[in-house]
């Protein structure tokens, strides 16, 4: 008796929206959550040519945790193109100015590096404050 694997198509895959509260998340564990949700490999019909992920939506972006000393010691590289243009920040800093930041780049960087890596993080929404504007999508809240 022959088995057959079955794909999902494009359109038969319906995503679900999820919640997830990052104070005193930790960075890297909260970011491979949020990376397999909006890949679907936490679904039974993922397929790798098709987008099956979730939308997954990420509050009190600057309450993250990170252990150790990676506050005050880890740096993010940012780099012009130009001679003399390379640039150091803070992690200390970003979460003061930009704290969704921190959470994109974690999450970026896990995910594919395709077309389809790209329209799978234009599902991830992170917002620095508890209140987001998707409550018409009722999220279901997700624990890491």
């Amino acid at each position: 008796m022959p088995r057959q694997t079955t794909f999902a198509k494009q359109g038969e895959v319906e995503p679900a929206w999820r919640h997830i509260d990052a104070e005193d998340q930790t960075l890297g564990r909260m970011a491979t959550t949020i990376a397999t949700h909006l890949m679907g490999k936490h679904r039974p019909e993922w397929t790798p040519h098709v987008l099956t992920g979730d939308f997954v939506i990420v509050t009190n972006a600057e309450k993250v945790k990170m252990t150790g000393k990676k506050l005050e010691q880890k740096t993010q590289l940012i780099y012009s193109g130009y001679p003399g243009g390379l640039r150091a920040h803070k992690y200390s800093d970003m979460i003061e100015k930009h704290p969704e930041r921190i959470i994109e780049q974690a999450v970026r960087r896990m995910l594919p590096k395709t077309k389809l890596g790209r329209d799978m993080f234009r599902r991830l929404k992170v917002y620095s404050g508890s209140t987001h504007p998707h409550t018409n999508q009722q999220p279901e809240a997700l624990a890491c």
